[in-house]
């Protein structure tokens, strides 16, 4: 007797994990899906805030270099920006920038209550002021704490919310996207690559109707930015999660201990006539001559010391040195040099670049904005295919009947 031939119901027949993968990836996808959207959008809006700021604020920001351009001592600046606060609030973060053409940025940020829920009640104020190194003037004061990117920002890490509770919505959200990226390719992924599969798998039809559209949108634009996408959940993951800092941390560096932080304190005896913060600037300003900008911080009193951090690359983060003076002599008492850092330090500290595209410069930036834009676009996609197998199981089940 002949053997009989397999129906195709039980040749396309799916096996059991495959079953559970689809069911979880729908699932999932459902439940996460408007955390998802919120994180891609924020996204998008986020990756280019210094480029929209610099175009609404350019004669704020950019300012007119003089003939002999000679920058006033850090502290007039200081007691400057000081003033156009109010003499009220004592500046504690500075950016003095290398580019000639560029206002430099002092700052005052205070904590509110720690056990605040919401974001805006944990903070007591952050304000920005921008002022011209070579008059003195200020060009700009600005509230950050309710500015428009910041605010974004914080949606984008807590949702507003000051409490864990905030990131952990966004971490396991975070979690279960990098989870559909995976499952959603092994669903997509053709049985052969002939060239008509090719074509279904890899390109829109856009001459087709709808809901052909809408479904070649979710499976082949996913595929196209599922790289950058699961680079960018990833990346976002250690923020969300210590124990997967700390994974990232040793895979990077080989071994699960931190190097030993140096520890250098001023001393009060060591008292000069001179202001201490413009000389330990002035020497930050030589040592870091090439560096793109300068981020100084005054010392907080007792035996705290003034720190500059010299930052190589205009936007980036990750690459830089720093710089301890004596806030009572001017006196430079350690340098940590960015090239003595371990494998996890440098992965971790590039974090940030790698999240937001910059580390590419404008190019990373645009790639990061359409995988972001992307990733916003597959809940929607996806609920929309969903919806539509839905609607066609209801017609099914009222014609059998």
């Amino acid at each position: 007797m002949a053997p009989t031939k397999p129906s195709i119901k039980s040749k396309n027949k799916k096996s059991r994990l495959r079953r559970i993968s689809d069911w979880l990836h729908l699932w999932l996808g459902i439940a996460s899906g408007l955390i998802v959207f919120m994180l891609g959008i924020t996204g998008c809006i986020y990756v280019f805030q210094k480029e929209i700021t610099q175009f609404i604020h350019r004669k704020e920001i950019f300012i007119e270099v003089p003939s002999n351009p000679k920058t006033l001592p850090l502290s007039v600046l200081q007691a400057n920006a000081e003033k156009a606060l109010g003499n009220k609030k004592k500046i504690n973060f500075i950016s003095a920038y290398n580019a000639p053409e560029r206002a430099w940025e002092l700052g005052v940020f205070k904590p509110g209550n720690p056990k605040a829920f919401w974001y805006f009640d944990s903070i007591d104020y952050y304000d920005v002021v921008l002022i011209n190194p070579y008059t003195g003037k200020v060009t700009l004061v600005a509230d950050y704490k309710y500015e428009f990117f910041g605010v974004v920002k914080m949606i984008h890490w807590s949702l507003l919310i000051n409490h864990p509770i905030g990131q952990q919505i966004i971490g396991w959200s975070t979690f279960i996207f990098v989870f559909l990226l995976i499952s959603g390719m092994v669903m997509w992924w053709p049985k052969n690559l002939k060239k008509s599969n090719f074509d279904k798998s890899f390109k829109v039809k856009w001459k087709a109707k709808f809901k052909r559209i809408n479904y070649d949108l979710h499976n082949v634009l996913g595929f196209y930015a599922m790289l950058i996408c699961l680079m960018l959940a990833l990346t976002g993951l250690v923020w969300a999660f210590q124990w997967f800092q700390a994974t990232v941390y040793v895979v990077s560096s080989g071994t699960t201990t931190r190097p030993k932080m140096v520890e250098v304190k001023s001393d009060s005896t060591k008292t000069i006539a001179s202001i201490p913060f413009d000389i330990a600037f002035e020497q930050a300003k030589k040592i870091f001559k090439n560096e793109d900008r300068i981020a100084m911080s005054p010392a907080g009193g007792g035996t705290a010391t003034i720190y500059a951090t010299g930052y190589r690359g205009k936007e980036t983060f990750w690459n830089y040195d720093v710089l301890q003076f004596d806030q009572y002599s001017g006196k430079l008492l350690h340098r940590t040099n960015h090239s003595e850092k371990n494998g996890g330090e440098t992965v971790i500290g590039m974090n940030y670049d790698i999240h937001v595209g910059a580390i590419l410069g404008l190019t990373g930036k645009i790639i990061a904005f359409f995988a972001s834009l992307i990733a916003a676009s597959l809940p929607i996609t996806g609920f929309i295919i969903w919806w539509g197998k839905r609607k066609k199981k209801k017609k099914t089940a009222v014609a059998e009947n």
